[in-house]
């Protein structure tokens, strides 16, 4: 472990005791070492999704569909490379000359990654609990913001169903009743292998929003 990362890493809160664990967190597989970030950040993914659940668990009294859209955007790549940005992370990842050069260190797809395969390190190293802090520590000032709140609901519908590996949405109106000046839309929902729901309303688009409301409602 090079000093400029183990000091990084004090700052965070980690003492590693196995140096090669938190090497491999923080390497690019352009780097062209044996191992890389991947395995590792496959798991952190899974601690990640399970503490920040846990999280609004406690804080919030919200409707299952309510928790999984504010969970949803706070695990999402976007949110993951904020908070990498936000602790300093770009500075320690180790990347390959092409892949620096081509911006690889402000990529969001890789700080994301990259910040999942730390907590990956982490929790092989310390366990849950201590991890579960961590994330708690540097996930405070998202947390505390609107991120995942007051979303349209065809936007929240949209980051579930990829969240959960789902194909997307599929809307089609089912019924117009009505004259042109009171018209009156049923709109279908559908998410394949999941369910689907219905909703009215006065035009297509408020239809479509209702519809996906009531879906994340009863499955989400």
């Amino acid at each position: 472990m090079w000093p400029e990362a183990r000091e990084w890493l004090a700052g965070l809160g980690i003492k590693p005791q196995d140096d090669a664990i938190y090497v491999e967190a923080l390497t690019h597989g352009s780097f062209g070492a044996k191992r890389d970030y991947e395995r590792l950040e496959f798991l952190g993914d899974r601690v990640l999704g399970l503490s920040i659940a846990d999280w609004l668990y406690e804080r919030n009294s919200g409707q299952e569909g309510t928790l999984s859209q504010r969970l949803n955007a706070l695990v999402s790549r976007q949110t993951c490379a904020l908070v990498a940005r936000q602790i300093g992370l770009p500075d320690h990842i180790r990347l390959g000359k092409q892949a620096r050069d081509d911006g690889g260190a402000e990529s969001d797809n890789i700080l994301g990654d990259v910040v999942e395969s730390l907590l990956g390190a982490s929790f092989i190293e310390r366990g849950f609990n201590q991890t579960r802090d961590l994330i708690r520590d540097i996930w405070e000032p998202i947390m505390s913001s609107d991120a995942g709140v007051s979303k349209h609901p065809k936007s929240a519908l949209q980051e579930w169903a990829a969240g959960n590996e789902r194909k997307p949405p599929e809307y089609e109106i089912i019924t117009r009743r009505g004259p042109d000046h009171a018209a009156q839309f049923t709109v279908r929902v559908a998410i394949k292998n999941v369910g689907t729901t219905e909703a009215t309303a006065s035009n297509k688009r408020e239809a479509e929003k209702a519809a996906a409301k009531a879906f994340m409602e009863k499955y989400a």
